[in-house]
Order: structure tokens, then sequence, then C-alpha cells
């Protein structure tokens, strides 16, 4: 857990709620975004490391 996070309790002390800077909520958010995406491709085939090497450098996005 952050060092930075606060924490709301309830009267018996139970946590109830968290308070993070905005930065550290914003990076949660990437990576929550980031799993998202993973998640909803994990069932799409799969391509050889070198062919998608190759697929870039043809694209123009890799140089070689």
């Amino acid at each position: 857990m952050s060092p930075n996070a606060q924490f709301v309790t309830d009267e018996t002390g139970k946590r109830t709620a968290v308070l993070l800077p905005i930065a550290e909520y914003e990076h949660l958010l990437e990576d929550f975004h980031d799993l998202a995406a993973v998640a909803e491709r994990r069932k799409e085939p799969t391509v050889p490391h070198e062919q998608f090497l190759e697929e870039l450098k043809r694209d123009g996005l890799l140089s070689d």
C-alpha cells in the first residue's frame, strides 16, 4: 500500500474508503486500462516475435 494513502474509517475503525494523491490514482487507472485491454485480447491468435518485428519494420515503425 502506498505510504501516501489515507483511510476513512467508520465508527468501529473499519476502513471504508481510501484517499490517494491524484498522480497515484491516475497511475492505477492506467494500469487498470492496460489490464482490461490485455483481458479483451487474450483469446486472439499470437504472432511469433520475429514475424512481429518484420511487420513493424515493413510498416516503417521500427528501423533495421
